[in-house]
């Protein structure tokens, strides 16, 4: 009991709380991985398929279950600098490629501790940064020669991509449909530019509405905006859309009421001051979309009563106040150009659908605008029992598709399952003979380093790492750098023909994230706050400084 007294309050001076103390040397070092190593300890147990959820609780009273690496890290509070530092890392890490956040804390605790256990050897921080930037061009030099060429044309390896993604998420039966809508929605907004690829995320619109199951969710080849129509008159559903994508409102200028002299005498004067609103109303705005043959009108802002009045009479559904980024998405959909003012709108500028309609969805209405020719941007409507369900559903989603946008950075891929990170740390061991001098200690303290990976996914399966660690180690000293642990079945396995794969360019960045937080770590040799400092410089003797009043004669 007493040595657990110890721990926590060695915690809450150190990692809860530095500014309270000046630390200096090793101690400084210490606090720092010890920091690291909380954030690892917390978030281990969610790596790999096997891996559990946590119940994060807001300060608010909220709560949700999750085992996201990065939305864990985002809700907790941190205030050690150390801990701090790693988890702005981690948000960069899920920010470039939108995954690996969980393996960037861990690699990062790992190659501290090595760290720690050099440092008590005497080697310099900078020989250990040095050997460890050495194992790191190793690691980044022989992965690209390991991995395997993809292709967009092969959707197995798309999908195998996706469901080595979501194979620690918690969407049960519905893992393959969500696959195929994440690689459907995917290929939708792929574009080509001189001859490369190009891929904008924000082109796909997620809509989470509670009901059903995630097996209703669908992908929409157009967009789905959380509105309806304005007028209760309008027609709820329009076949062989014509689009007109306006931003300003809809209503009569202040102009008009400038020029126009207005006397009132009577209720008859009143009744032809409407009556001439409506007339400059009807022929300005209905029918300058009639004549140009609009039949739906989304508007970025307000459309006064009277012109939707004019326009349900018309038969053109309109929707008011839609979001400006929902119209750019609806200019890649329908293929329309979104005007400022209704004076400019053409029919060249008119956007196209097959379908727009209204859809009640319990208690709220959306608006459906399907089957665009030229989709570039599509929707997700995705349906779950419960708030959180959707949550999560969407965090699984994101992690599927920001997947394969990173595929297509380098459009190759690697074994997952801790295949790679078991091929390096054997190639990097076997090349340390190269280099000479302490920094072979910190070139081998890397390959160890990056056995921690495959170790806890087999800790996570229920399984003996070390007896684990041992044949991985046989398999790939062989040279079968293809093997890695498939936590489902409990066996090694070789992850390419077990469908478990990751890109490169996720692998890469894994590593060069790790690298950096902790060589910037490894630099810092004190800490202390800035008025702490300022105390503890020496106060200036009494004959250094003049009296006030010699100072005011001279």
């Amino acid at each position: 009991m007493s040595i657990f007294r110890e721990k926590l309050s060695f915690y809450r001076v150190y990692v809860e709380d530095p500014s309270r103390v000046r630390l200096r040397g090793m101690a400084t070092v210490r606090s720092n991985i010890m920091a690291v190593n909380t954030l690892a300890e917390l978030l281990k147990t969610t790596l790999g398929p096997r891996g559990m959820d946590k119940i994060v609780v807001e300060t608010s009273g909220e709560w949700f279950i999750t085992n996201d690496g990065t939305t864990i890290l985002r809700n907790i509070d941190v205030r050690h600098p150390a801990a701090q530092l790693l988890v702005k890392a981690a948000e960069a890490q899920d920010g470039e490629v939108g995954d690996g956040t969980t393996s960037v804390v861990i690699l990062a605790a790992e190659l501290l501790n090595r760290a720690d256990r050099l440092l008590q050897l005497k080697l310099h921080p900078n020989i250990i940064i040095k050997g460890y930037k050495h194992a790191l061009d190793i690691a980044l030099k022989r992965m690209r020669e390991l991995a395997k060429p993809a292709s967009l044309d092969n959707l197995e390896i798309l999908k195998k991509i996706c469901e080595t993604s979501l194979s620690n998420k918690t969407l049960g039966f519905a893992k393959k449909h969500m696959i195929k809508i994440a690689v459907d929605a995917f290929l939708h907004i792929i574009e080509q530019r001189e001859g490369k690829i190009y891929v904008d995320k924000e082109n796909i619109l997620v809509v989470k509405k509670p009901g059903k199951s995630l097996r209703e969710s669908l992908l929409v080849e157009g967009l789905i905006l959380d509105k309806g129509v304005a007028h209760p008159l309008m027609p709820k559903r329009i076949n062989d859309a014509k689009i007109a994508l306006i931003s300003s409102p809809l209503k009569i200028e202040k102009a008009w009421y400038q020029k126009t002299e207005i006397v009132v005498k009577s209720m008859t004067d009143i009744k032809q001051i409407l009556d001439e609103e409506n007339r400059f109303l009807r022929e300005n705005i209905v029918e300058k979309l009639l004549k140009i043959g609009a039949n739906v009108v989304l508007c970025g802002d307000a459309i006064c009563e009277g012109v939707q009045y004019l326009l349900a009479k018309a038969k053109i559904m309109a929707v008011k106040r839609v979001g400006i980024s929902d119209l750019w998405r609806l200019t890649k959909a329908t293929g329309g150009k979104l005007v400022a003012s209704l004076k400019e709108l053409t029919e060249a500028d008119l956007g196209k659908a097959q379908l727009v309609e209204e859809v009640k969805i319990g208690p709220d209405k959306l608006l459906f605008i399907k089957g665009c020719p030229r989709a570039k941007s599509v929707s997700i409507l995705l349906r779950a029992g419960s708030r959180r369900q959707l949550d999560e559903a969407e965090r699984a989603f994101n992690d599927a598709i920001m997947n394969l946008i990173t595929l297509t950075d380098e459009m190759k891929y690697v074994p997952g399952g801790g295949a790679i990170e078991m091929a390096l740390a054997s190639i990097i061991r076997r090349e340390v003979s190269n280099y000479q001098g302490k920094e072979q200690m910190a070139i081998m303290a890397f390959a160890d380093s990056l056995e921690a990976i495959p170790r806890i996914l087999a800790e996570n399966s229920g399984l003996d790492s070390v007896k684990i660690l041992m044949k991985l180690r046989s398999l790939h000293e062989k040279g079968e750098h293809h093997y890695g642990v498939e936590a489902i079945s409990k066996r090694i396995m070789d992850m390419f023909k077990a469908g478990i794969i990751e890109p490169l360019k996720l692998k890469e960045q894994i590593l060069k994230s790790a690298f950096e937080i902790v060589s910037t770590l490894l630099r810092i040799d004190e800490i202390f706050t800035g008025l702490e400092f300022f105390e503890e410089l020496p106060k200036p003797e009494e004959k250094d400084v003049p009296p006030a009043s010699e100072s005011k004669k001279k």
